[in-house]
Order: C-alpha cells, then sequence, then structure tokens
C-alpha cells in the first residue's frame, strides 16, 4: 500500500476535516514518518498571525523530509484565504485546494489537479471517516461557517455564511459512531448556539440535544463555542437539565469591558453576559471555559484592568488568552494599533492571572471522586496513566495522570471513578477506585 502523511494544524473543526480525507484515502497506509510517505498532505490554519506561521513553516519543513517522487499537498483555511499568493509563493508544493473540497481529495490526487471550489464543505450523512486519536471519543461538526461580523475575526471571508448541517445527518453520525464503541462526542461549530439559524430555526441547538438524548450507548457530551448573542437562558437550562450532556460550558467572551464589547461588536453587554455566566456557573458540577483577546484597537489601560479585576473575581476553570492579531479584511485593521510593546506587557500581567485561576480550579478537585475515561499512556511516560475527566474536553481541558488503581489493569476508552489525590504541574494526580458502568 502507498504510505500517507496527514498534518492536521489549528482547530478541531480542522481535525474533523482531516478525518474526512483519511476516510477518502483508506487505500493509503498512514504512517508517522513523512520521509517515508508517497503523499503529504498539511490541512492548514489561516486564523491569526501566529497560525499561518505555523502553516507556512509545516509546509517547507515537510518539504525538506520528504522523498523523491512524493506529493506535496496543501489544503485548508490558509490556502482558501491566501490562495493566489501561495501557490505563486509556494514552488514547493505539488497540489492546492481550500475549504471546500475535502471529499475530492482522493479525485485530486489521482488525477494531479489542484481544485477550489466556490462553496465551503459540509459533510452529509454518507460521509466516511476516520477518527484519530482515540477511540472513545469524537469530535461532531454541526454547522460551518459564521454569521457573526465581531471586528477581529476573518472567518466568515472565508469560510463563508452559517451553512446547518441536517439534525438527521448528525444523528445518523452518531448512531454510527456508537455502534462502532464510541461513546463521547464534543460538537463544535464556529458558532455552535446559531445551529439551524441559517434554516430559520431558533432553538435547533435545543433540538439537537433532544435527539441526542435518544441514541442509546452515550456516556456523555458536550458543546464548544457557544457565542453570547445566540446562547439563551432555555439553551443553558437545557444542557443543565440533561443526562447525556455534562454543564461544560465554552463560550469565548473576548473581553468585558462594555466599550470594548461594543468595539468588538460582540452583540451582548457586560451586564448580559453575566447573566449568563451565572446561570451556567451555578449548575452543578459545572466547567467554564472562556478566551480573552489583549490589545485591540480602541483598548485602553482601563479597559484591560477592568478585564484583569473580573477574572481575578469570576472564576473560570479554563481560560485562553490571546494577543490580537491585525487581520486583513476585517474592521479593526483600519483602527488605530495598540503598540505591540503595550500589548506584549499586557499578556505578561494577564497570564499570570490566568495560571493563577487554572490552578485554583484544579485545586477545587483535589479530594474528589471523579468519573474519567482512560486515555492510555500519558505524556509523562510509562509510569502514570492518562486520563480525562468526563466533563472535559479532549486535549484542550488538562490531562490526569493515574498512578495507582483499586480495580486492575485499566482498559482504554473505559469509564472509571477516580480520587483526586493532589494537583502538580497543572496536572491532577489520582487513583482509580473502580469501572463506572454508566
Amino acid at each position: 500500500m502507498p504510505k500517507l502523511f496527514l498534518m492536521s494544524l489549528g482547530c478541531n473543526k480542522n481535525l474533523v476535516d482531516s478525518e474526512i480525507m483519511l476516510g477518502r484515502l483508506s487505500n493509503y497506509e498512514i504512517c508517522d514518518e513523512p520521509s517515508i510517505a508517497d503523499v503529504l498532505i498539511v490541512n492548514t490554519c489561516g486564523f491569526i498571525e501566529s497560525a499561518k506561521k505555523e502553516s507556512i513553516e509545516a509546509i517547507l519543513n515537510l518539504h525538506e523530509q520528504r522523498k523523491k517522487d512524493s506529493l506535496l499537498v496543501v489544503t485548508g483555511c490558509l490556502m482558501q484565504r491566501y490562495k493566489e499568493e501561495l501557490m505563486k509563493e509556494l514552488p514547493e508544493v505539488d497540489l492546492f485546494s481550500g475549504v471546500g473540497d475535502y471529499e475530492k481529495i482522493d479525485e485530486m490526487i489521482l488525477k494531479k489537479t489542484n481544485v477550489f471550489s466556490n462553496s465551503t464543505y459540509l459533510q452529509d450523512a454518507n460521509t466516511k471517516r476516520v477518527i484519530t486519536g482515540s477511540n472513545y471519543h469524537a469530535f461532531i461538526k454541526i454547522s460551518e461557517g459564521c454569521n457573526q461580523k465581531c471586528s477581529f475575526c476573518a472567518i466568515p471571508t472565508f469560510k463563508g455564511k452559517l451553512k446547518s448541517r441536517s439534525l438527521e445527518s448528525i444523528v445518523n453520525e452518531v448512531k454510527t459512531l456508537v455502534d462502532k464503541g464510541y461513546k463521547d462526542f464534543s460538537f463544535i461549530a464556529q458558532d455552535s448556539s446559531s445551529y439551524m439559524l441559517d434554516l430559520g430555526i431558533k432553538d435547533g441547538l435545543i433540538k439537537l440535544i433532544d435527539a441526542i438524548e435518544n441514541v442509546k450507548g452515550i456516556k456523555a457530551a458536550r458543546i464548544l463555542y457557544l457565542y453570547p448573542t445566540s446562547t439563551t437562558k432555555a439553551l443553558i437550562e437545557k444542557i443543565i437539565n440533561s443526562k447525556i450532556f455534562v454543564n461544560y460550558f465554552d463560550m469565548p467572551l473576548q473581553h468585558i469591558s462594555d466599550k470594548m464589547l461594543k468595539i468588538m461588536k460582540r452583540g451582548s453587554d457586560k451586564k448580559r453576559l453575566l447573566e449568563l455566566l451565572n446561570l451556567m456557573k451555578n449548575a452543578k458540577d459545572s466547567f467554564l471555559r472562556t478566551g480573552f483577546i489583549v490589545g485591540h484597537p480602541g483598548e485602553s489601560n482601563e479597559d484591560f484592568n477592568e478585564l484583569c479585576e473580573f477574572l481575578k473575581e469570576f472564576k473560570f476553570d479554563r481560560i485562553s488568552v490571546f494577543a490580537y492579531s491585525k487581520e486583513e479584511d476585517t474592521v479593526a485593521f483600519d483602527m488605530e494599533q495598540v503598540p505591540s510593546k503595550i500589548i506584549n506587557s499586557r499578556l505578561k500581567v494577564i497570564e499570570k492571572i490566568v495560571d493563577e485561576a487554572i490552578e485554583q480550579s484544579l485545586n477545587k478537585q483535589i479530594g474528589k471522586k471523579i468519573n474519567a475515561f482512560c486515555e492510555g499512556q500519558s505524556s509523562e511516560g510509562e509510569f502514570f496513566i492518562a486520563a480525562k475527566d468526563i466533563c472535559w474536553d479532549r486535549n484542550i481541558d488538562g490531562e490526569i495522570l493515574i498512578n495507582e488503581s483499586e480495580c486492575g489493569d485499566l482498559i482504554m476508552g473505559e469509564l472509571y471513578e477516580c480520587e483526586v489525590l493532589e494537583s502538580v504541574d497543572k496536572k491532577l494526580i489520582a487513583k482509580t477506585l473502580k469501572k463506572v458502568d454508566k
């Protein structure tokens, strides 16, 4: 069999697209070593400057490593966004494609032709996909594109308007994966809480939750990327009352100052955000994740200080902080920019606050009994088994290290009751007590 090396960069939405390409290339043997691959694919990210640089570096590095007569294919967001420039500036690449043709990757390689569709690709019920990295968890993409008009974000310019998958398509995919042994699901999109709004349905995500709850065999599910204006109290209460969906609330706020929220075109003010956040936080065993941008044009010292004080007072479990990235085709591009020196100094301040908040969240778990999925060997090597709290999302929320078991050898993908013993270097140490047959 010919060998295939695939590198998926950026978010987990990209990962789903990469897994769809793997499904179309089942006649290839997947390998981890680019130097022996017959075909090398890079699924790029083009969201912010650092991601763009990472994508370009990855392409050039793979070109240096690849063997003679191999095929280097570049696809994804960066290619869609900078199609003309990159096709001229990257002679190292053999084939180019954007975000609309993941299911044509086999045809593209066979015919050795570049393919760029005008529309964004959206999988359907018949899409073949190879899940990677887990034997129990899968990401499910529920829509593509975004109708929001955030001042800093270029995603709608290359991903297009919101396009929702049919409810039937999503449910069928989940049922198929459950039949294969998958039991833990994360539902994702650029704006998950707007699901079905493009079809004129206001409570689409609530309908999705109802439908998924009727699928037998699921042990846990969560929703990522809620948007403040399309997240309703009814949706939050639906998640809280669900027996399948855990109380995982991922809503990137980007700022908390009313002035900045208006400049950033976020559509919600601080008062509404706090109403939603407090409803989430008061739920039993809730887990709150958010993200903020530092140094967006217009951010004053007062705005930044307000953000810092908010983060000290309102306890999130996980927080991502990004330096503002000046992006073409955005409203903020032509605004007066905050000097990079000021942005960097603010980042140092806020990162300390974020580190303390995450450490406090982890320390709260010490002494508690939690349910966690076994994930196999840990990042710390053979002396620990890795596990994921049932409430956490895969890869982004941390790793639990199991160094003691009261129920024998652990099985990857199975759910166990664990007792958290301590927190060390942003990782929880725990022992397993018993297998959970939920």
